[in-house]
C-alpha cells in the first residue's frame, strides 16, 4: 500500500463502537474528515440493515455498508440494496438438516428481506431488539426455511464460540460459510463464498479500488477474511487472538477510539 489508502473499511461492533454501542464524537469527526477528503469510508459488519440506524444517528452522514458478513451491500442515501447473496431455501434446508443431526439442541433464526427482517424459532434466544416490529417467531421449521436468507444464525446454549464454529464448519464444509463475532456461542452462516472480503471486494471493484489500496479495521473472526484481503490490516487492541495474529498493525482498543487514532495519524486529520 502507498502512503495514503484509497478506501477505508471498518467493522462496527467492538471496533468502531465503544462497549456501550456509542460512536465517540472524536470518531464521528475523524470519519467525516476522511470522507470529506474524498476517501470512501465503508462499514463492513455482521449487522443487518435494520441495526444500522443506531450507528447512522451518531454520524455526520450515513456511510455505505456491507452487512450480514458480506451478503448485502447497502447504499443508505437511496435506501437501496446494491447486491444481495442469500442462502436459497433448498440450501437452508440442507444446512439445517446437517446441523440438527450434529447438534441436537440447536436453534435457528434467519435474516430475510435483505436483513430488514428476522424470523426465529420459538426456542431461539433473542439477545438484542427482541420486541422489534421486524422480528417474528415462526410456527414451523418449514416456515423458517421458506424464503432466501442472507444469514442463518445458530445457537445451542452457551458454547465456547471458537469450538462451536469449528464444529459447525466441519458439518457444513463445502456447503456454506460459518463464522462468529460474539463471545456467547452464536454462529453466523452464509452462502458458500460469502464473506466480508467478498462483499468488500465487490464494492471496491465498482469504485476501481484495488485490495492493496484498502485500509481495514476489525476485531473478531468474521473480520479475518476482510483483513487478509486488504492491503493494510489493523486490529484494535481488544481484538480476538486470531485477528491480532493476521493483522499488520494493532491500534488502541475500541474504548480508546482506536480507529480514529489510527486514521488521525494516516490522514493527518487530528
Amino acid at each position: 500500500m502507498g502512503e495514503t489508502p484509497r478506501l477505508v473499511a471498518t467493522d462496527i461492533d467492538g471496533t468502531l463502537l465503544r462497549d456501550d454501542r456509542t460512536v465517540s464524537p472524536r470518531t464521528a469527526e475523524v470519519l467525516a474528515r476522511v470522507a470529506a477528503r474524498g476517501t470512501p469510508v465503508v462499514l463492513v459488519t455482521g449487522r443487518p440493515i435494520r441495526w444500522l440506524k443506531l450507528v447512522y444517528d451518531q454520524l455526520a452522514e450515513p456511510l455505505p455498508a456491507i452487512c450480514a458478513n458480506g451478503a448485502v451491500v447497502y447504499d443508505p442515501h437511496g435506501d437501496e440494496v446494491l447486491r444481495a447473496d442469500p442462502l436459497a431455501p433448498e440450501l437452508l434446508a440442507e444446512v439445517a438438516r446437517r446441523l440438527r443431526a450434529e447438534v441436537p439442541d440447536v436453534s435457528f433464526a434467519v435474516e430475510v428481506t435483505d436483513s430488514r427482517q428476522m424470523r426465529h424459532e420459538a426456542h431461539y434466544p433473542l439477545r438484542w431488539d427482541a420486541d422489534h416490529d421486524a422480528i417474528r417467531v415462526v410456527e414451523t421449521p418449514e416456515e423458517l426455511l421458506a424464503a432466501p436468507a442472507v444469514k442463518l444464525l445458530a445457537r445451542a446454549g452457551e458454547q465456547d464460540p471458537d469450538a462451536f464454529v469449528a464444529l459447525v464448519s466441519g458439518a457444513l464444509r463445502g456447503l456454506a460459510e460459518a463464522t462468529h463475532s460474539s463471545y456467547s456461542g452464536l454462529v453466523e452462516i452464509s452462502a458458500a463464498g460469502v464473506t466480508k472480503a467478498a462483499g468488500l471486494a465487490w464494492f471496491c471493484a465498482r469504485l476501481g479500488v484495488e485490495a492493496r489500496d484498502v485500509l481495514a479495521f476489525g476485531d473478531m473472526p468474521n473480520d479475518v477474511p476482510m483483513l487478509t484481503w486488504a492491503g493494510r490490516a489493523v486490529a484494535v487492541a481488544n481484538a480476538h487472538p486470531a485477528v491480532r495474529e493476521i493483522a499488520h498493525e494493532v491500534a488502541p482498543a475500541n474504548t480508546e477510539d482506536g480507529v480514529a487514532a489510527y486514521l488521525e495519524k494516516i490522514f493527518d486529520v487530528g
